[in-house]
């Protein structure tokens, strides 16, 4: 007699909340953030799902999510992060961005509290577009002020610093944009320890651009 085999239990995919949840919890977890100071957003329709203001991430469920329209209007249980702007500004001016990560790693943000970017001392900084990873000049958390320098600052580039604030990095996938984190966070502390003996040497553009093609066949590039 043919006996049916119990079919195995049906896996959903893994739903856009759950994977900003996922990215935020391994943020922390990695020592890129802390508390709640950083924010994730990924491009939804029109608009944006972002991490909602001040809600530790150990606690947050899918339902604290905020969905944030094209026209900056938020929906959801609770209030969007107060960093909202610069993540709807960055996916409405750049659509080759799905996912945005803001956080404030220490070696960056140490860089940042100098108002100093990242120059070309080591070949890893041609995977944020260019030849440098710039410092945005300082403006208040939550404005269209920050929003603006934020936007100038990334022009051609998939990552920057911000002045007395922290780092943003885009990606066309959430894995993406916090995995370039990590590494913008990696050359900062490379950076700043190489500075102990004097200030590095840089790589030409002409090297900068040649290693930037080089990539090019590299999946998360």
């Amino acid at each position: 007699m043919h006996i049916r085999k119990t079919p195995p239990p049906r896996r959903d995919f893994v739903t856009p909340e759950d994977s900003i949840i996922a990215a935020c919890r391994a943020m922390n977890a990695s020592g890129l953030n802390q508390g709640t100071s950083g924010n994730i957003s990924l491009r939804q329709g029109d608009g944006m799902l972002i991490t909602p203001t001040s809600l530790a991430y150990d606690r947050m469920e899918p339902a604290d999510l905020v969905t944030v329209g094209p026209d900056g209007r938020a929906s959801g249980e609770r209030r969007p992060s107060s960093e909202w702007r610069f993540h709807h500004d960055i996916l409405r001016h750049r659509p080759d961005v799905n996912a945005v990560v803001h956080a404030h790693p220490v070696h960056a943000t140490a860089l940042a509290l100098h108002g100093r970017g990242i120059p070309a001392v080591h070949y890893m900084v041609a995977i944020a577009g260019g030849a440098d990873i710039r410092c945005a000049p300082y403006a208040r958390f939550g404005t269209q002020g920050l929003s603006d320098v934020a936007l100038a600052a990334l022009e051609g580039r998939t990552a920057c610093l911000l002045a007395h604030h922290g780092i943003i990095a885009l990606g066309r996938t959430l894995e993406q944009a916090l995995w370039l984190a990590e590494e913008i966070e990696v050359l900062a502390r490379m950076y700043l320890t190489s500075l102990q003996l004097g200030e590095p040497p840089r790589l030409s553009d002409d090297e900068i651009e040649g290693v930037r093609t080089a990539m090019r066949g590299y999946a998360q590039v």
